[in-house]
Protein backbone atom coordinates (compact mmCIF):
# COMPACT_ATOMS: atom_id res chain seq x y z
CA UNK A 1 0.00 0.00 0.00
CA UNK A 2 1.24 2.99 -1.13
CA UNK A 3 1.59 6.02 2.12
CA UNK A 4 -1.02 8.45 1.66
CA UNK A 5 1.21 11.20 3.19
CA UNK A 6 4.11 12.95 0.82
CA UNK A 7 6.67 15.32 2.04
CA UNK A 8 7.90 17.90 -0.80
CA UNK A 9 9.57 21.04 -0.84
CA UNK A 10 8.31 23.91 -2.76
CA UNK A 11 10.58 26.37 -4.95
CA UNK A 12 10.39 29.84 -6.09
CA UNK A 13 11.39 30.88 -9.56
CA UNK A 14 13.37 34.48 -9.07
CA UNK A 15 13.28 34.32 -12.84
CA UNK A 16 9.77 33.96 -13.33
CA UNK A 17 6.76 35.34 -11.06
CA UNK A 18 4.46 32.69 -9.52
CA UNK A 19 6.35 30.16 -10.90
CA UNK A 20 6.91 26.99 -8.13
CA UNK A 21 8.55 23.99 -8.58
CA UNK A 22 7.44 21.11 -6.16
CA UNK A 23 9.70 18.45 -5.36
CA UNK A 24 10.00 14.91 -4.05
CA UNK A 25 13.15 15.54 -2.07
CA UNK A 26 15.13 18.72 -0.44
CA UNK A 27 17.39 20.33 -2.83
CA UNK A 28 17.14 17.17 -5.48
CA UNK A 29 18.26 19.57 -8.09
CA UNK A 30 20.51 17.28 -10.02
CA UNK A 31 17.57 15.22 -11.34
CA UNK A 32 15.59 18.33 -12.87
CA UNK A 33 15.94 18.74 -16.79
CA UNK A 34 19.01 21.28 -17.26
CA UNK A 35 16.33 22.93 -19.91
CA UNK A 36 14.17 23.36 -16.86
CA UNK A 37 17.03 24.87 -14.65
CA UNK A 38 18.27 27.55 -17.17
CA UNK A 39 14.59 28.95 -17.66
CA UNK A 40 13.66 28.84 -13.80
CA UNK A 41 16.38 30.47 -12.22
CA UNK A 42 18.17 29.10 -8.64
CA UNK A 43 15.59 28.00 -6.78
CA UNK A 44 14.70 29.56 -3.50
CA UNK A 45 12.86 27.34 -0.88
CA UNK A 46 9.51 28.93 0.08
CA UNK A 47 7.66 26.18 1.89
CA UNK A 48 8.17 22.50 3.16
CA UNK A 49 4.52 20.76 3.06
CA UNK A 50 3.12 16.97 3.47
CA UNK A 51 0.95 16.42 0.87
CA UNK A 52 -2.07 13.89 0.92
CA UNK A 53 -5.04 13.73 -0.97
CA UNK A 54 -7.02 15.53 1.56
CA UNK A 55 -5.20 18.50 1.57
CA UNK A 56 -6.02 21.36 -0.59
CA UNK A 57 -4.24 23.12 -3.16
CA UNK A 58 -4.31 26.85 -4.01
CA UNK A 59 -3.82 26.49 -7.72
CA UNK A 60 -2.89 23.26 -8.50
CA UNK A 61 -4.70 19.77 -8.14
CA UNK A 62 -3.25 17.94 -5.20
CA UNK A 63 -3.50 14.03 -6.97
CA UNK A 64 -1.51 15.21 -10.10
CA UNK A 65 1.25 17.07 -7.66
CA UNK A 66 1.32 14.12 -5.61
CA UNK A 67 1.45 11.94 -8.85
CA UNK A 68 4.09 14.09 -10.57
CA UNK A 69 6.53 13.67 -7.56
CA UNK A 70 6.37 10.00 -7.67
CA UNK A 71 6.97 9.38 -10.76
CA UNK A 72 9.13 12.01 -12.12
CA UNK A 73 10.76 13.40 -8.47
CA UNK A 74 8.97 16.78 -9.27
CA UNK A 75 5.99 19.27 -10.39
CA UNK A 76 6.37 22.46 -12.07
CA UNK A 77 3.35 25.49 -11.40
CA UNK A 78 3.41 27.78 -13.95
CA UNK A 79 2.20 31.20 -13.77
CA UNK A 80 -1.50 31.88 -14.45
CA UNK A 81 -3.07 32.97 -17.70
CA UNK A 82 -4.13 36.10 -17.63
CA UNK A 83 -7.36 36.52 -19.74
CA UNK A 84 -6.83 40.09 -21.40
CA UNK A 85 -10.12 40.00 -22.21
CA UNK A 86 -11.25 40.21 -18.53
CA UNK A 87 -9.59 43.72 -18.69
CA UNK A 88 -11.53 46.37 -21.00
CA UNK A 89 -10.54 49.19 -18.96
CA UNK A 90 -12.95 52.27 -18.14
CA UNK A 91 -15.36 51.78 -21.21
CA UNK A 92 -18.46 53.53 -19.53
Amino acid sequence: MVDENLPCWVYRSPRKQEMYLYLAREDDFDSLPEALLQQFGDPVLVIELELNPERRLARENVDIVMCNLRTKGYHLQMPPRLNPTLYHGNLD
